[in-house]
């Protein structure tokens, strides 16, 4: 990389930024609680729990939870039918 090619720490600083890529998810269960975030617009504070029960319940039990509570919840917080679901025994 020449020397000359960066005028300034500005134009540093935005050669780095833009070379960051974005790392995929590592687990299959990682990329599905990203999903559900998404589909149930579950606030932050709520991501480490939606995290955790991906992890921990098989991927049909959340997938039956998140399609009911689809079903269930059209407007509000969806996120708060969607614990309720995955809570109950099955």
């Amino acid at each position: 990389m020449p020397a000359d090619k960066f005028q300034s720490l500005g134009d540093i600083l935005k050669h780095k930024q833009a070379a960051k890529t974005i790392k995929p998810p590592a687990y299959p269960w990682q990329d599905l609680a990203l999903r559900v975030i998404k589909e149930i617009s579950a606030p932050p504070f709520k991501r480490a729990a939606v995290f955790k029960v991906c992890k921990e319940k098989p991927a049909y039990q959340i997938e039956l939870a998140l399609n009911d509570t689809k079903e269930l919840c059209k407007t509000g917080a969806c996120w708060k039918y969607f614990f309720k679901i995955i809570d109950k025994p099955k």
